[in-house]
């Protein structure tokens, strides 16, 4: 297929000339420049128009390009997207009905974005919803067969720039497991598994006993926000409240459990995800590294995880008292020779 725009000086005519499978069609315009101008324009349409034919599977036998609430609606039916559930109403509002898979998501997806940074929103936020898209697109390209490249790709998140980062240490969080009663006693142990294991609360509250695989939860990758499986270990003196999973709870119980907790210990600025920097923050002080805490966290890189970066620092002074120590008295380059 192939469509040319051509004068022809012996017509006194801009001639466009498409040739499909053996067959050719042809339209004349004026020999003028506005006729050329006229002649190229319907050239560029009658391409567009072509290549969306053959993507929509008029030419190729492809299915029907889907819209982007098609993927939504795919995705909360085929996965667990309760680590996402809050993000997914207001993307799905904003994108519409009709936008479809492909680029045409990519872009709106960046309209997005920017528009919630004019209204002044958290880098974070919208790095959630955001990941709402990439997560539609991934699976629309790698599993559902919906595009033909990696469009998600195209959608970059910023690392947000002075995040509010809050860690409580051992004795913080003693306080806050002592603030919560006793006939809470299910909350509690979700509280206390969400700094222990780092997990999200929509990831524990989805929890099954098929998560439990001796001492360790995995997490499948239709339960992680990141899509990716994901194993964790659990301290052994917790491995006891994973025995009746699902947890007895709901968001709204373990949100109020939560308010009063962080109420009654004067932490009011408490929010549930720093539990989960909390135990980024433990296991930096107990030595492990930064890859170590990605793969944990369920990081998608290690640029990620760097928010946590100042942590490792700890004790860098003392590596260099770990070394070997050499003979630098060959090393001199000053001395001369007589």
């Amino acid at each position: 297929m192939g469509i040319t725009v051509r004068y022809r000086e012996a017509r006194g005519k801009w001639v466009v000339t498409e040739t499909h499978q053996g067959q050719r069609h042809q339209s004349t315009f004026n020999g003028t420049r506005e006729g050329e101008r006229q002649a190229r324009e319907y050239a560029a349409a009658r391409e567009t128009a072509v290549n969306e034919a053959a993507f929509q599977g008029q030419r190729m036998g492809r299915e029907r390009r889907r819209t982007f609430l098609e993927g939504v609606k795919r995705w909360v039916d085929e996965y667990d997207v309760a680590s996402q559930a809050k993000a997914i109403r207001p993307v799905a509002a904003y994108m519409g009905e009709d936008v479809l898979i492909g680029q045409e998501t990519v872009d709106k997806a960046r309209e997005m974005a920017s528009h919630l940074r004019k209204a002044g929103r958290a880098q974070s936020t919208i790095n959630n919803h955001l990941q709402v898209v990439k997560r539609v697109l991934n699976l629309a390209y790698i599993e559902w067969g919906w595009i033909n490249q990696p469009l998600g790709d195209k959608i970059r998140k910023k690392t947000p720039k002075n995040e509010r980062h809050i860690y409580l240490n051992a004795a913080e969080l003693t306080l806050l497991m002592e603030a919560i009663p006793d006939a809470r006693a299910v909350d509690k142990k979700v509280i206390a598994l969400a700094a222990l294991t780092g997990l999200r609360q929509g990831e524990l509250l989805a929890l099954e006993p098929s998560n439990i695989h001796g001492g360790r939860i995995l997490l499948r990758p239709d339960q992680t926000k990141s899509g990716k499986a994901r194993v964790v270990p659990v301290p052994e003196d917790a491995r006891p409240w994973l025995h009746d999973l699902p947890f007895d709870t709901t968001y709204a119980r373990l949100r109020k459990t939560w308010e009063d907790a962080r109420k009654a210990m004067g932490r009011p600025d408490l929010r549930f995800h720093d539990l989960r920097h909390s135990y980024a923050s433990m296991l930096a002080q107990a030595g492990e590294s930064m890859t170590t805490v990605r793969d944990l966290l369920g990081h998608s890189s290690l640029i990620v995880t760097s928010r946590y970066s100042h942590m490792f620092e700890q004790g860098i002074d003392e590596i260099g008292a770990r070394l070997p120590r050499l003979n630098a008295t060959g090393c001199d380059q000053t001395a001369t020779k007589h």
